[in-house]
Protein backbone atom coordinates (compact mmCIF):
# COMPACT_ATOMS: atom_id res chain seq x y z
CA UNK A 1 0.00 0.00 0.00
CA UNK A 2 3.01 2.09 0.81
CA UNK A 3 4.44 2.09 -2.35
CA UNK A 4 0.81 2.16 -4.46
CA UNK A 5 0.62 5.80 -2.12
CA UNK A 6 4.23 6.99 -3.06
CA UNK A 7 3.85 6.28 -6.92
CA UNK A 8 0.16 7.80 -6.93
CA UNK A 9 2.49 11.22 -5.54
CA UNK A 10 5.12 10.66 -7.81
CA UNK A 11 2.62 10.13 -11.14
CA UNK A 12 1.00 13.89 -9.80
CA UNK A 13 4.08 15.51 -9.76
CA UNK A 14 5.39 14.04 -12.50
CA UNK A 15 2.09 15.37 -14.69
CA UNK A 16 2.44 18.46 -12.90
CA UNK A 17 3.27 21.63 -15.42
CA UNK A 18 6.86 22.70 -14.83
CA UNK A 19 8.06 19.53 -12.92
CA UNK A 20 11.81 19.98 -12.30
CA UNK A 21 14.19 17.83 -13.59
CA UNK A 22 17.69 17.45 -12.24
CA UNK A 23 20.50 14.38 -12.64
CA UNK A 24 22.91 13.37 -15.22
CA UNK A 25 21.64 14.68 -17.81
CA UNK A 26 21.55 18.16 -16.51
CA UNK A 27 25.26 17.43 -14.80
CA UNK A 28 23.16 18.88 -11.11
CA UNK A 29 22.97 16.81 -8.10
CA UNK A 30 19.59 17.38 -6.23
CA UNK A 31 19.81 16.55 -3.05
CA UNK A 32 16.84 17.29 -0.18
CA UNK A 33 16.14 17.21 3.46
CA UNK A 34 13.63 18.20 6.16
CA UNK A 35 15.25 20.73 7.94
CA UNK A 36 16.06 24.45 6.99
CA UNK A 37 19.25 26.53 7.97
CA UNK A 38 18.54 29.49 10.39
CA UNK A 39 21.62 30.91 8.94
CA UNK A 40 24.03 29.50 5.99
CA UNK A 41 27.03 30.67 8.03
CA UNK A 42 28.44 27.45 10.05
CA UNK A 43 29.44 29.12 13.11
CA UNK A 44 25.88 30.44 13.60
CA UNK A 45 23.56 27.06 12.71
CA UNK A 46 24.00 23.57 14.02
CA UNK A 47 22.00 21.76 12.08
CA UNK A 48 23.46 18.58 10.05
CA UNK A 49 22.82 20.41 6.56
CA UNK A 50 25.09 23.48 8.00
CA UNK A 51 27.75 20.84 8.36
CA UNK A 52 27.22 19.75 4.97
CA UNK A 53 27.52 22.87 3.45
CA UNK A 54 30.16 23.73 5.28
CA UNK A 55 32.49 20.88 4.27
CA UNK A 56 31.45 21.49 0.44
CA UNK A 57 31.57 25.56 0.79
CA UNK A 58 34.64 25.89 2.88
CA UNK A 59 37.92 24.35 3.79
CA UNK A 60 39.82 24.07 7.48
CA UNK A 61 43.06 24.16 8.01
CA UNK A 62 43.39 20.27 8.07
CA UNK A 63 41.69 17.70 7.38
CA UNK A 64 40.93 13.97 9.09
CA UNK A 65 41.71 11.13 6.15
CA UNK A 66 38.35 8.90 6.58
CA UNK A 67 40.98 5.98 5.77
CA UNK A 68 43.36 6.26 7.73
CA UNK A 69 42.32 8.45 10.12
CA UNK A 70 45.23 10.78 10.09
CA UNK A 71 45.39 14.74 9.50
CA UNK A 72 46.42 15.80 6.60
CA UNK A 73 47.22 19.34 4.90
CA UNK A 74 44.27 21.22 3.30
CA UNK A 75 44.62 25.11 4.03
CA UNK A 76 47.44 24.49 5.90
CA UNK A 77 51.12 22.90 4.76
CA UNK A 78 52.68 21.73 7.83
CA UNK A 79 51.62 22.09 12.10
CA UNK A 80 54.04 21.91 14.78
CA UNK A 81 53.45 22.37 18.74
CA UNK A 82 55.80 25.09 19.81
CA UNK A 83 54.77 24.53 23.45
CA UNK A 84 51.57 22.16 24.62
CA UNK A 85 49.31 25.46 24.37
CA UNK A 86 50.68 27.03 20.75
CA UNK A 87 49.98 25.44 17.68
CA UNK A 88 51.93 26.80 14.55
CA UNK A 89 50.61 26.48 10.89
CA UNK A 90 52.07 27.17 7.25
CA UNK A 91 49.72 28.21 4.90
CA UNK A 92 49.12 27.25 1.43
CA UNK A 93 50.28 30.29 -0.50
CA UNK A 94 48.37 29.33 -3.59
CA UNK A 95 44.66 29.77 -2.38
CA UNK A 96 41.65 31.83 -3.40
CA UNK A 97 38.34 32.58 -1.99
CA UNK A 98 35.32 32.26 -4.57
CA UNK A 99 35.21 36.08 -4.44
CA UNK A 100 39.15 36.01 -6.03
CA UNK A 101 40.80 37.22 -2.96
CA UNK A 102 44.17 35.25 -1.67
CA UNK A 103 44.18 33.74 1.73
CA UNK A 104 46.56 35.08 3.91
CA UNK A 105 47.36 34.46 7.88
CA UNK A 106 45.12 37.60 8.33
CA UNK A 107 41.94 35.55 7.42
CA UNK A 108 42.97 32.69 9.78
CA UNK A 109 43.50 34.98 12.41
CA UNK A 110 40.38 36.97 11.37
CA UNK A 111 38.36 34.06 11.60
CA UNK A 112 39.99 32.68 15.07
CA UNK A 113 39.36 35.57 16.81
CA UNK A 114 35.86 36.59 15.47
CA UNK A 115 34.27 33.52 16.06
CA UNK A 116 35.62 33.98 19.80
CA UNK A 117 34.37 37.38 20.48
CA UNK A 118 31.10 38.00 22.12
CA UNK A 119 29.71 39.61 19.20
CA UNK A 120 29.80 37.46 16.88
CA UNK A 121 27.04 34.86 18.92
CA UNK A 122 28.03 32.23 17.62
CA UNK A 123 26.09 28.91 18.14
CA UNK A 124 28.70 26.23 17.97
CA UNK A 125 30.34 27.70 20.98
CA UNK A 126 31.99 24.58 22.37
CA UNK A 127 33.68 23.96 19.03
CA UNK A 128 35.94 26.83 19.32
CA UNK A 129 36.23 27.37 23.07
CA UNK A 130 38.88 25.17 23.41
CA UNK A 131 41.05 28.90 21.53
CA UNK A 132 42.10 31.89 23.19
CA UNK A 133 42.76 33.08 20.48
CA UNK A 134 44.85 33.62 17.10
CA UNK A 135 47.99 35.34 15.75
CA UNK A 136 50.35 36.75 12.95
CA UNK A 137 53.53 34.76 12.57
CA UNK A 138 53.76 36.05 8.85
CA UNK A 139 51.78 36.80 5.74
CA UNK A 140 51.16 32.62 5.34
CA UNK A 141 52.07 31.37 9.27
CA UNK A 142 49.74 31.95 12.12
CA UNK A 143 50.06 30.70 16.03
CA UNK A 144 47.00 29.08 17.32
CA UNK A 145 46.92 29.67 21.05
CA UNK A 146 45.03 27.29 23.37
CA UNK A 147 43.02 27.96 26.57
CA UNK A 148 44.85 24.79 27.76
CA UNK A 149 45.96 21.85 26.56
CA UNK A 150 42.98 19.76 24.54
CA UNK A 151 43.53 16.80 23.49
CA UNK A 152 40.97 16.80 20.75
CA UNK A 153 42.30 20.28 18.99
CA UNK A 154 43.41 19.00 15.59
CA UNK A 155 40.09 17.03 15.75
CA UNK A 156 38.14 19.97 15.99
CA UNK A 157 40.21 22.05 13.52
CA UNK A 158 39.55 19.33 11.12
CA UNK A 159 35.74 18.84 11.38
CA UNK A 160 34.89 22.54 12.73
CA UNK A 161 36.68 25.35 12.25
CA UNK A 162 36.10 26.54 8.27
CA UNK A 163 38.43 30.00 7.47
CA UNK A 164 36.41 33.04 6.33
CA UNK A 165 37.66 35.56 4.05
CA UNK A 166 38.85 38.40 6.15
CA UNK A 167 38.19 41.51 3.93
CA UNK A 168 34.75 40.23 2.28
CA UNK A 169 33.14 39.31 5.83
CA UNK A 170 34.10 43.22 7.35
CA UNK A 171 32.44 44.89 4.58
CA UNK A 172 29.45 42.53 4.20
CA UNK A 173 28.73 41.84 7.93
CA UNK A 174 26.93 38.57 8.89
CA UNK A 175 23.91 39.32 7.64
CA UNK A 176 25.31 39.71 3.94
CA UNK A 177 27.63 36.70 4.03
CA UNK A 178 24.67 34.85 4.97
CA UNK A 179 23.04 36.14 1.66
CA UNK A 180 25.86 35.56 -0.52
CA UNK A 181 28.61 32.93 1.44
CA UNK A 182 32.07 33.15 0.28
CA UNK A 183 34.90 30.17 1.27
CA UNK A 184 37.29 28.40 -0.72
CA UNK A 185 35.41 25.32 -0.68
CA UNK A 186 35.13 22.78 -3.82
CA UNK A 187 31.66 24.39 -4.76
CA UNK A 188 30.71 27.92 -4.46
CA UNK A 189 27.18 29.15 -3.29
CA UNK A 190 25.57 30.73 -6.23
CA UNK A 191 22.66 31.65 -4.41
CA UNK A 192 20.73 30.86 -0.91
CA UNK A 193 16.84 31.77 0.09
CA UNK A 194 15.09 30.84 3.39
CA UNK A 195 13.21 28.24 3.38
CA UNK A 196 14.21 26.78 -0.01
CA UNK A 197 17.59 25.88 -0.33
CA UNK A 198 20.92 26.77 -1.65
CA UNK A 199 22.45 26.64 -5.09
CA UNK A 200 26.05 25.83 -5.49
CA UNK A 201 28.63 25.76 -8.81
CA UNK A 202 31.78 24.01 -9.12
CA UNK A 203 34.93 25.90 -7.85
CA UNK A 204 37.07 25.68 -11.61
CA UNK A 205 39.92 27.43 -9.42
CA UNK A 206 39.73 24.77 -6.39
CA UNK A 207 43.39 24.27 -4.97
CA UNK A 208 45.26 21.68 -7.01
CA UNK A 209 46.18 18.49 -4.91
CA UNK A 210 43.59 19.16 -2.16
CA UNK A 211 42.54 15.50 -0.13
CA UNK A 212 39.27 16.48 -1.09
CA UNK A 213 39.75 16.09 -4.78
CA UNK A 214 38.69 17.94 -7.23
CA UNK A 215 34.35 17.73 -7.58
CA UNK A 216 33.89 16.11 -10.81
CA UNK A 217 30.06 17.11 -10.83
CA UNK A 218 29.39 20.62 -12.11
CA UNK A 219 26.35 21.55 -9.80
CA UNK A 220 24.85 20.72 -6.58
CA UNK A 221 21.40 22.32 -5.02
CA UNK A 222 20.09 21.51 -2.26
CA UNK A 223 15.83 21.90 -1.19
CA UNK A 224 14.28 22.22 1.97
CA UNK A 225 11.45 19.52 1.24
CA UNK A 226 9.49 18.84 5.05
CA UNK A 227 6.95 16.30 3.65
CA UNK A 228 8.94 12.83 3.64
CA UNK A 229 6.57 11.27 1.05
CA UNK A 230 7.17 14.40 -1.58
CA UNK A 231 10.71 13.63 -1.16
CA UNK A 232 10.61 9.93 -1.93
CA UNK A 233 8.16 11.24 -5.18
CA UNK A 234 10.27 13.61 -6.18
CA UNK A 235 13.28 10.97 -6.43
CA UNK A 236 10.76 8.59 -8.73
CA UNK A 237 10.04 11.45 -10.82
CA UNK A 238 13.83 12.55 -11.43
CA UNK A 239 13.07 16.12 -9.57
CA UNK A 240 16.00 15.30 -6.65
CA UNK A 241 18.69 12.76 -6.79
CA UNK A 242 19.30 11.77 -3.66
CA UNK A 243 17.67 12.24 0.09
CA UNK A 244 18.36 10.26 3.34
CA UNK A 245 16.62 9.86 6.47
CA UNK A 246 14.25 7.45 4.74
CA UNK A 247 11.98 5.84 7.01
CA UNK A 248 12.90 1.92 6.81
CA UNK A 249 9.46 0.82 5.31
CA UNK A 250 9.93 3.47 2.39
CA UNK A 251 13.23 2.42 2.26
CA UNK A 252 12.12 -1.29 1.65
CA UNK A 253 9.25 -0.08 -0.80
CA UNK A 254 12.55 2.00 -2.87
CA UNK A 255 14.23 -1.08 -3.33
CA UNK A 256 11.79 -2.37 -5.66
CA UNK A 257 12.01 1.25 -8.04
CA UNK A 258 13.84 0.91 -11.28
CA UNK A 259 16.81 3.37 -11.10
CA UNK A 260 16.50 4.25 -7.66
CA UNK A 261 19.66 2.52 -5.18
CA UNK A 262 18.98 2.12 -1.43
CA UNK A 263 22.20 2.00 1.20
CA UNK A 264 21.97 1.97 4.88
CA UNK A 265 24.49 2.12 7.35
CA UNK A 266 24.80 3.31 11.40
CA UNK A 267 25.90 6.46 11.62
CA UNK A 268 27.37 8.89 14.67
CA UNK A 269 24.20 10.24 15.32
CA UNK A 270 22.50 9.43 18.71
CA UNK A 271 18.90 10.07 19.74
CA UNK A 272 18.80 10.91 23.59
CA UNK A 273 15.59 11.87 26.22
CA UNK A 274 16.60 15.00 27.98
CA UNK A 275 14.99 15.55 31.10
CA UNK A 276 14.12 19.26 32.64
CA UNK A 277 16.16 20.19 35.80
CA UNK A 278 16.54 23.78 35.78
CA UNK A 279 12.60 24.91 35.73
CA UNK A 280 10.57 25.75 38.90
CA UNK A 281 7.41 25.24 36.63
CA UNK A 282 5.18 23.10 38.75
CA UNK A 283 4.34 21.20 35.58
CA UNK A 284 8.57 20.06 35.85
CA UNK A 285 8.24 18.94 39.00
CA UNK A 286 7.96 15.01 38.56
CA UNK A 287 10.98 14.89 35.79
CA UNK A 288 12.93 16.13 38.88
CA UNK A 289 12.29 13.44 40.77
CA UNK A 290 15.29 11.01 40.03
CA UNK A 291 13.43 8.20 40.31
CA UNK A 292 10.94 9.58 37.98
CA UNK A 293 13.36 10.01 35.03
CA UNK A 294 14.92 6.29 35.94
CA UNK A 295 11.44 5.06 35.61
CA UNK A 296 10.98 6.82 32.36
CA UNK A 297 14.31 5.20 31.29
CA UNK A 298 12.81 1.51 32.38
CA UNK A 299 9.63 2.27 30.56
CA UNK A 300 11.40 2.47 26.95
CA UNK A 301 12.06 -0.84 24.84
CA UNK A 302 14.81 0.79 23.24
CA UNK A 303 15.83 -2.20 21.76
CA UNK A 304 11.99 -2.97 19.91
CA UNK A 305 12.57 0.26 18.76
CA UNK A 306 15.53 -0.26 17.17
CA UNK A 307 15.09 -3.78 15.73
CA UNK A 308 11.42 -2.38 14.43
CA UNK A 309 11.54 1.34 13.89
CA UNK A 310 15.56 2.45 13.09
CA UNK A 311 17.21 -0.89 11.85
CA UNK A 312 20.02 -0.81 9.18
CA UNK A 313 22.85 -1.50 11.75
CA UNK A 314 21.70 1.04 14.99
CA UNK A 315 22.69 0.10 18.24
CA UNK A 316 21.09 1.03 21.56
CA UNK A 317 23.23 3.50 23.23
CA UNK A 318 24.07 3.80 27.20
CA UNK A 319 26.40 6.25 27.76
CA UNK A 320 25.80 10.06 26.62
CA UNK A 321 28.04 9.77 24.02
CA UNK A 322 28.61 7.65 20.58
CA UNK A 323 30.23 4.61 21.44
CA UNK A 324 33.19 4.88 18.99
CA UNK A 325 34.06 8.10 20.15
CA UNK A 326 37.33 8.74 21.92
CA UNK A 327 36.92 8.68 25.66
CA UNK A 328 33.08 7.35 25.61
CA UNK A 329 33.86 5.12 28.07
CA UNK A 330 31.05 2.09 28.33
CA UNK A 331 32.10 -0.11 31.25
CA UNK A 332 31.18 2.45 34.40
CA UNK A 333 27.59 3.43 33.29
CA UNK A 334 24.20 1.99 34.05
CA UNK A 335 22.20 0.01 31.61
CA UNK A 336 19.01 0.74 31.82
CA UNK A 337 16.86 -2.80 30.85
CA UNK A 338 13.34 -2.56 29.66
CA UNK A 339 11.12 -2.95 33.01
CA UNK A 340 7.64 -1.84 33.06
CA UNK A 341 7.03 -3.33 35.89
CA UNK A 342 10.06 -1.71 37.85
CA UNK A 343 9.30 1.69 36.16
CA UNK A 344 5.84 1.61 37.62
CA UNK A 345 7.42 1.06 40.94
CA UNK A 346 9.28 3.23 40.95
CA UNK A 347 6.84 5.91 40.00
CA UNK A 348 4.94 4.76 42.86
CA UNK A 349 7.57 5.25 45.29
CA UNK A 350 7.98 8.94 44.26
CA UNK A 351 4.46 9.62 44.59
CA UNK A 352 2.95 8.83 41.14
CA UNK A 353 1.10 5.91 42.14
CA UNK A 354 -1.27 6.52 39.10
CA UNK A 355 1.00 8.26 36.46
CA UNK A 356 0.85 11.74 35.71
CA UNK A 357 0.69 14.22 32.72
CA UNK A 358 3.51 15.31 30.60
CA UNK A 359 4.89 16.95 27.32
CA UNK A 360 7.64 15.35 25.02
CA UNK A 361 9.13 17.99 22.65
CA UNK A 362 10.56 16.73 19.33
CA UNK A 363 11.50 17.67 16.07
CA UNK A 364 12.39 14.73 13.55
CA UNK A 365 10.91 10.92 13.84
CA UNK A 366 7.79 11.45 15.00
CA UNK A 367 7.18 7.95 14.56
CA UNK A 368 9.70 7.71 17.18
CA UNK A 369 8.72 9.70 19.35
CA UNK A 370 5.10 7.98 19.43
CA UNK A 371 6.40 4.90 19.90
CA UNK A 372 8.11 6.36 22.91
CA UNK A 373 4.80 7.92 24.27
CA UNK A 374 2.94 4.54 24.11
CA UNK A 375 5.55 3.09 25.75
CA UNK A 376 4.96 5.95 29.10
CA UNK A 377 1.29 5.43 28.76
CA UNK A 378 1.52 1.80 29.80
CA UNK A 379 3.30 2.58 33.19
CA UNK A 380 0.65 5.52 33.64
CA UNK A 381 2.83 8.81 32.07
CA UNK A 382 0.58 10.63 30.24
CA UNK A 383 3.00 12.54 27.39
CA UNK A 384 1.28 14.97 25.08
CA UNK A 385 3.82 15.54 21.81
CA UNK A 386 5.06 19.23 21.06
CA UNK A 387 6.33 18.17 17.13
CA UNK A 388 7.81 21.84 16.26
CA UNK A 389 10.91 22.92 14.16
CA UNK A 390 14.46 22.60 15.60
CA UNK A 391 14.88 26.13 16.42
CA UNK A 392 11.74 26.23 17.71
CA UNK A 393 12.48 23.24 20.16
CA UNK A 394 15.59 24.50 21.34
CA UNK A 395 13.83 27.91 22.24
CA UNK A 396 11.61 25.98 24.34
CA UNK A 397 14.38 23.61 25.89
CA UNK A 398 16.84 26.75 26.57
CA UNK A 399 13.72 28.29 28.41
CA UNK A 400 13.31 25.39 30.79
CA UNK A 401 9.79 24.54 29.15
CA UNK A 402 10.06 20.85 27.83
CA UNK A 403 9.98 18.57 30.46
CA UNK A 404 11.15 15.78 27.91
CA UNK A 405 12.88 16.73 24.75
CA UNK A 406 13.67 13.92 21.94
CA UNK A 407 17.16 15.25 20.53
CA UNK A 408 19.39 13.74 18.02
CA UNK A 409 23.36 15.18 17.86
CA UNK A 410 25.69 13.68 14.94
CA UNK A 411 28.33 15.59 17.00
CA UNK A 412 29.35 18.10 14.11
CA UNK A 413 31.62 14.53 12.89
CA UNK A 414 33.61 15.02 15.53
CA UNK A 415 35.48 11.85 16.70
CA UNK A 416 35.27 12.88 20.10
CA UNK A 417 33.27 12.41 23.22
CA UNK A 418 33.72 15.83 23.89
CA UNK A 419 31.97 17.05 20.66
CA UNK A 420 28.99 15.49 23.04
CA UNK A 421 29.30 16.07 26.27
CA UNK A 422 30.85 19.43 25.50
CA UNK A 423 27.70 20.88 24.45
CA UNK A 424 25.23 18.42 26.82
CA UNK A 425 27.42 18.79 30.10
CA UNK A 426 29.48 21.99 30.39
CA UNK A 427 27.05 24.58 31.08
CA UNK A 428 25.69 25.34 27.94
CA UNK A 429 21.61 26.16 27.34
CA UNK A 430 21.38 22.66 26.19
CA UNK A 431 22.50 21.70 29.81
CA UNK A 432 19.51 20.95 31.64
CA UNK A 433 21.33 19.28 34.07
CA UNK A 434 24.29 21.63 34.99
CA UNK A 435 25.76 18.93 37.57
CA UNK A 436 29.06 21.06 38.81
CA UNK A 437 30.63 17.98 39.84
CA UNK A 438 29.88 16.57 36.09
CA UNK A 439 31.31 19.84 34.87
CA UNK A 440 34.50 19.74 37.03
CA UNK A 441 35.55 16.10 35.79
CA UNK A 442 34.86 17.16 32.18
CA UNK A 443 37.21 20.41 32.31
CA UNK A 444 39.78 18.61 33.66
CA UNK A 445 39.74 15.43 31.25
CA UNK A 446 39.29 18.04 28.32
CA UNK A 447 42.42 19.98 29.25
CA UNK A 448 44.69 16.92 29.92
CA UNK A 449 46.83 15.08 27.51
CA UNK A 450 47.28 12.41 29.84
CA UNK A 451 45.09 9.62 27.82
CA UNK A 452 44.74 7.43 30.97
CA UNK A 453 43.59 9.31 32.82
CA UNK A 454 41.12 11.43 30.39
CA UNK A 455 39.77 8.58 30.07
CA UNK A 456 39.42 8.07 34.16
CA UNK A 457 37.69 11.16 34.40
CA UNK A 458 35.37 10.55 31.28
CA UNK A 459 34.55 7.32 32.85
CA UNK A 460 33.62 9.52 36.11
CA UNK A 461 31.60 12.03 34.65
CA UNK A 462 29.56 9.60 32.29
CA UNK A 463 28.89 7.13 35.15
CA UNK A 464 26.92 10.27 37.17
CA UNK A 465 25.67 10.88 34.46
CA UNK A 466 23.75 7.76 33.71
CA UNK A 467 23.29 7.13 37.59
CA UNK A 468 21.32 10.45 37.85
CA UNK A 469 19.45 9.50 34.68
CA UNK A 470 20.06 13.26 33.25
CA UNK A 471 19.38 12.25 30.13
CA UNK A 472 18.12 8.48 28.49
CA UNK A 473 20.21 7.56 25.47
CA UNK A 474 18.40 5.84 23.17
CA UNK A 475 20.27 4.50 20.22
CA UNK A 476 22.43 5.18 17.22
CA UNK A 477 20.68 6.54 13.93
CA UNK A 478 21.29 4.48 10.82
CA UNK A 479 20.84 6.37 7.82
CA UNK A 480 18.58 5.07 5.10
CA UNK A 481 20.09 6.87 1.99
CA UNK A 482 18.16 6.57 -1.64
CA UNK A 483 19.53 8.17 -4.80
CA UNK A 484 19.56 7.54 -8.66
CA UNK A 485 21.35 4.68 -9.58
CA UNK A 486 23.11 7.05 -11.94
CA UNK A 487 24.77 8.55 -9.24
CA UNK A 488 27.94 6.85 -7.51
CA UNK A 489 28.10 7.53 -3.68
CA UNK A 490 29.09 6.10 -0.77
CA UNK A 491 28.45 6.73 2.85
CA UNK A 492 30.65 7.55 5.80
CA UNK A 493 29.78 6.69 9.48
CA UNK A 494 30.38 10.47 10.26
CA UNK A 495 27.07 10.96 8.40
CA UNK A 496 28.68 13.59 5.95
CA UNK A 497 27.49 13.20 2.33
CA UNK A 498 30.59 13.93 0.26
CA UNK A 499 29.22 15.38 -2.64
CA UNK A 500 32.55 16.70 -3.78
CA UNK A 501 33.70 13.41 -4.33
CA UNK A 502 30.48 11.46 -5.67
CA UNK A 503 30.59 11.38 -9.94
CA UNK A 504 27.81 10.58 -12.48
CA UNK A 505 28.62 6.44 -14.04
Amino acid sequence: MLRSALLGTALALCLAPGAALAGKANDTLVYASDSDLENISPYHNNMREGVILMHHVWDGLVLRDNATGKYVPLLATAWKWVDPTTLELALRTDVKFHNGDALTADDVVFTVNYVLSPEAKVVTKQNVSWMAGAEKVDAHTVRIKLKEPFPAAMEYLAAAVPIYPKAYFEKVGLEGFAKAPVGTGPYKVVSAASGQGVKMAKNPDYMAGSPKGAPKIGKLEFRVIPDGESRVAELMTGGIDWIWRVPSDQADSLKAVPDVAVLSSETMRVAFLIFEMQSDDPAIKPIKDERVRKAISMAIDRQAMVDNLVRGGARVMHAACFIEQTACVQDTVVKYAYDPAKAKALLKEAGYPNGFDTEIYAYRERDYAEAMIGYLQAVGIKAKLNFLKYPAMRGELHAGKAPITMNTWGSFSINDASAFTGNYFKGSGDDRSRDPEVQAWLNEADSIVDETKRLELYGKALKRISEKAYVLPLFSYSANYAFTKDLSFTAQPDELPRFYAASWK
